[in-house]
């Protein structure tokens, strides 16, 4: 379809849902601005999708969608208008926005006339099933939230069993962290815990052995054959693991630093230790 033909279309999905008209100062709005700044409680767990590509994924993964709200002047393509279509079906409540409405919430430089709000997948952590050799990932006190999503990306990308998240510090419905997952938060299995001690409890109960991320460690990633139940630590970019830890039975392990810089970023140091146990544990390969 052409642009007119497409806007044609919009017109008549409009009319056939009954999608309500909006402004600026509708609640609705200020929900979404809420939830974007974080300035409300939010125990649903809500997050804001914007955009062709994270709407998509909303579909793709069946997430509960609470709001849909469209511009039809900025929807010009036929994949907006495919999102669209199924957004409506999916969605508990249907809005439609002028163009410049739609700009002063958005978030992008270029929009595509596309947000939801929707809730961010809930998982029972007593219907998680661990399989021999699992790798876990576990994030205590990492206060960035795209780095929380860049790693729960990887974690998808090297086969981890779930990523677990202790000493929370970033809420996990920021857009940056929805974002930087490529929508794997959508699906891959993460849990929270109250304290390092409910997590560590768990790993010990399912036979993990827990790797703490410590450039001052002995032992260097590439020499650990893994093998079993394998759990790796990471903590805040300022602050490192906390001292909880360390006085638990764990083993702390090293990227070797052979230049100036005394550590890595957190992702980049997450994502070499999770290929290196799942590609040990997962493929067989040893070095």
């Amino acid at each position: 379809m052409n642009e007119t033909e497409i806007r044609e279309t919009l017109e008549d999905l409009e009319r056939e849902f009954d999608f309500q008209p909006i402004g600026e100062q509708n609640p609705k709005i200020k929900q979404i601005r809420a939830i974007l700044s974080n300035s409300k409680p939010n125990p649903e767990k809500l997050f804001v999708a914007e955009g062709f590509w994270i709407t998509n994924k909303l579909v793709k993964y069946d997430v509960e969608i609470k709001s849909f709200i469209m511009s039809k002047e900025l929807i010009k393509t036929n994949e907006g208008l495919f999102i669209a279509k199924e957004m409506t079906k999916r969605a508990e409540e249907l809005y439609v926005v002028s163009s410049r409405v739609f700009e002063k919430i958005s978030e992008r430089d270029k929009s595509d006339g596309l947000l939801a709000i929707a809730k961010l997948p809930a998982r029972d952590l007593n219907d998680f099933k661990i399989k021999d050799k699992s790798v876990i990932l576990v994030l205590d006190g990492v206060e960035i939230p795209g780095n929380i999503g860049t790693m729960v990306r990887v974690a998808d990308g090297a086969g981890i069993s779930a990523v677990f998240i202790c000493n929370r510090k970033a809420r996990l419905t920021h857009p940056k962290y929805i974002n930087s997952s490529m929508g794997a938060a959508l699906y891959m299995p993460v849990f929270e815990f109250e304290s390092v001690g409910e997590c560590y409890s768990y790993l010990k109960k399912h036979s993990f052995e827990i790797f703490l991320a410590d450039s001052r460690a002995k032992l260097q990633y590439y020499e650990e054959d893994f093998g079993n139940n394998t759990a790796f630590v990471l903590g805040s970019e300022r602050y490192g693991i906390s001292r909880e830890w360390y006085d638990k039975d764990v083993e702390l392990i090293a990227i070797p630093m052979m230049g100036d810089c005394d550590s890595l970023n957190v992702g980049v140091a997450g994502t070499i230790l999770m290929y290196e146990a799942s590609i040990k544990n997962n493929l067989g390969i040893k070095r």
